[in-house]
């Protein structure tokens, strides 16, 4: 069982005389950095000159290049994506990293799979919250909180866990609990509810109800373009998986546990989803995304384009449009922007 940390179990003294770095002030990068001064503590950022350094500009911060961030702060907070930090590490950070400084990652991939190696006089440290970058400013203005995951991958100063824990306090998240993890746990898990089949399935759901007669934009509203899957998963959240059950109708609460058991069978679906654990943990998922960047992104793009000439985005584009939601189709891999931060 996993060990959970609360507001009393972390101590914002650690956070005390530092520095903290944000690196990159994209949503999370602005909604922790906003959370932590709150908290007390003295935050900078380092960002490309871009947007994202005119908006922390904007909300009052001082705003550094990348490299200056890393020479002037204590603790970096990296908040740049999984697939760019690599570099930008190497480039801009590793250079100048000093004894006792703390590397704060909010995704364990690029320690879990050895696409950085950080040196052994630095705490290493992951403080990943369980939401989005909106959600972690809201739910810390409202003083809720929000869940996150901690772990502890070097620990140089022997305070590595304390800093964790006063980071996670600083920026909301032990007022609901913060809870203990690893940098390998972190990445399979979250890789693997990426990739467990949550565009594919409700496609197979489309396709069947269509050939099977139903009107292609009454089967999109009840799957999803309605909205109350959205309502679903909220009261899952809230309640429960099996306790949101309550607010639906018996013949629901029927046929969602019923007829539905033919789709619990632990057989073929249960072999598939243990594939796709030991293709991450393998280690072989990194290798091949690597590769793919390597590329271009030739791959992600082709698929992004075929799934969009799908039947179902064909009639997901015109009833978007009939809704009022989207003035152009989505029938292309052109939004598709793959930049550097």
């Amino acid at each position: 069982m996993a060990k959970m940390f609360f507001d009393d179990d972390a101590d914002l003294k650690y956070l005390q005389d530092r520095t903290i770095g944000i690196i990159g002030y994209g949503n999370q990068g602005q909604a922790q950095g906003l959370n932590l001064r709150d908290s007390g503590a003295h935050i900078i950022v380092g960002n490309v000159s871009d947007d994202s350094a005119d908006a922390a500009k904007a909300d009052g911060f001082e705003v550094y290049s990348i490299t200056v961030a890393a020479q002037k702060a204590d603790i970096l907070f990296l908040l740049i994506p999984d697939e760019f930090l690599p570099k930008v590490y190497s480039d801009h950070i590793a250079p100048y990293l000093r004894p006792n400084m703390v590397l704060n990652f909010a995704s364990g991939y690029n320690i879990a799979f050895k696409c950085i190696t950080p040196p052994p006089q630095v705490d290493v440290i992951l403080v990943a919250p369980r939401m989005i970058g909106k959600g972690v400013r809201d739910t810390f203005l409202r003083g809720t909180g929000f869940p996150s995951l901690l772990a502890v991958h070097q620990d140089a100063s022997g305070n590595a866990l304390a800093i964790a824990l006063a980071l996670a306090k600083g920026i909301g998240s032990t007022h609901m609990g913060a809870v203990l993890s690893s940098f390998e746990e972190e990445a399979i898990i979250d890789l693997f509810s990426e990739q467990s089949g949550d565009l594919y399935f409700p496609r197979l759901m489309f396709e069947t109800l269509v050939e099977s007669g139903f009107d292609p934009d009454v089967v999109l509203l009840e799957l999803y373009a309605s909205g109350e899957m959205s309502e679903i998963y909220a009261a899952a959240r809230d309640m429960g998986l099996w306790g949101q059950l309550k607010l639906h109708s018996r013949t629901s609460q029927y046929g969602q546990q019923i007829t539905s058991q033919m789709f619990s069978n632990p057989g073929a679906v249960k072999d598939n989803l243990r594939q796709v654990v030991e293709h991450i943990r393998s280690g072989e998922f990194s290798r091949e995304w690597t590769r793919e960047q390597e590329s271009g992104f030739v791959n992600l793009v082709k698929v992004t384009n075929e799934n969009l000439q799908h039947p179902m985005q064909k009639a997901e584009n015109r009833l978007y449009r009939l809704l009022g939601r989207r003035d152009k189709d989505l029938d292309s891999a052109d939004w598709l922007q793959v930049k550097e931060e």
